[in-house]
């Protein structure tokens, strides 16, 4: 199976720059299949592909503003994308120029916040950051000083932070958000309870994986950065009651996909608890847990739309997907629209 099998050809103007308001009026493609019929709809009219035999999975991770900009004593810059915490204000992190920054380096943001690398993460290309924060915490540091750390593929400024939030964000810790979920309302979620449809949350803290391309000709030489997972004991219970009792899983996302798969034993339950999970999803992978998808149009090669494909079943049905979608310009990425895979 080669990463080229997996190529659509998107035009530059599809890539979605800003977020629609209100967030639910993006476009919904439906796809069945079991019929491969596909529907064209807004997504407010999500509503009428659930009903109260369903569980909704979301992930309530929070993204950090996890670009900032620090200075060596010389007065060079250094970037940093803060991608996965390693302990209380330690991380992995990707600098930018990562060769005037080796082993030993300070970096100073504000007279309130430093830095010093003090490790290699090698597979990445990356490094190790211990933060000293002399006021507050990191987080509220963070606030102050970083950027959200958007794709390389979305050029206009984001006027407003939490456009790159869920509405039901909860947990800090991610460096990009989990963009499925970016089109829900609150509003539209009050009426999916109404409906009798129970929420579920899990969290996965979205890192490496979001910006790292398939560099490998052959996809199963791959390898996935690791992020962290969690499942609550509550949610757990929920999960394995439903999947007993025959409801339909729809998860929100292929972060929520991740995290249900990873914590799913081979008997199809779902265990609580955290840890650190590198699983890569790609055509031929059966899924023991997830019964339905919604999530966004993802870039071509990516990890991302191989998982899809092993959802879908086909790799020649997503890709006819895709190019539907295509044709009738759909808006693509993560401020882009999405689509119900059931």
């Amino acid at each position: 199976m080669k990463t080229s099998d997996f190529y659509y050809d998107l035009p530059q103007e599809l890539i979605a720059q800003t977020p629609l308001e209100p967030r639910d009026s993006s476009r919904l493609l439906v796809y069945d299949r079991k019929t491969g019929q596909i529907e064209h709809r807004i997504f407010h009219d999500i509503t009428e592909y659930l009903s109260e035999n369903d569980i909704l999975v979301v992930n309530n991770t929070r993204v950090i503003p996890a670009r900032i900009y620090g200075y060596k004593i010389t007065g060079a810059k250094i970037e940093l994308l803060l991608l996965k915490r390693v302990k209380l204000n330690t991380y992995e992190a990707l600098l930018k120029p990562a060769k005037k920054a080796p082993v030993g380096t300070i970096l100073h943001f504000s007279e309130e916040l430093s830095c010093k690398i003090i490790g290699d993460v090698e597979e990445i290309g990356g490094r190790v950051v211990q933060f000293d924060v002399k006021s507050g915490t990191l987080e509220e540091q963070l606030d102050k000083l970083g950027e959200m750390p958007l794709p390389p593929y979305i050029k206009e400024k984001l006027k407003d932070k939490d456009r790159y939030q869920t509405v039901y964000n909860k947990v800090e810790g991610s460096s990009a958000a989990p963009t499925a979920g970016l089109h829900f309302t609150q509003k539209l979620l009050d009426k999916i309870k109404q409906m009798g449809v129970q929420i579920a949350e899990v969290t996965l803290d979205v890192g490496l994986g979001t910006f790292r391309p398939v560099m490998v000709t052959d996809v199963e030489k791959h390898v996935m950065h690791s992020e962290h997972i969690s499942v609550s004991s509550e949610t757990a219970n929920l999960l394995n009651n439903a999947k007993q009792n025959g409801k339909r899983i729809v998860a929100v996302g292929t972060t929520s996909v991740r995290t249900l798969e990873s914590m799913t034993d081979d008997n199809g339950i779902i265990h609580a608890g955290g840890k650190d999970t590198s699983i890569f999803i790609y055509p031929g992978y059966k899924f023991k847990f997830v019964d339905a998808l919604i999530t966004n149009f993802h870039l071509p090669e990516s990890t991302l739309i191989m998982l899809v494909s092993a959802f879908v079943g086909s790799r020649e049905e997503t890709l006819k997907m895709y190019n539907t979608a295509v044709k009738e310009k759909y808006r693509f990425f993560s401020f882009g629209d999405s689509m119900l895979i059931k």
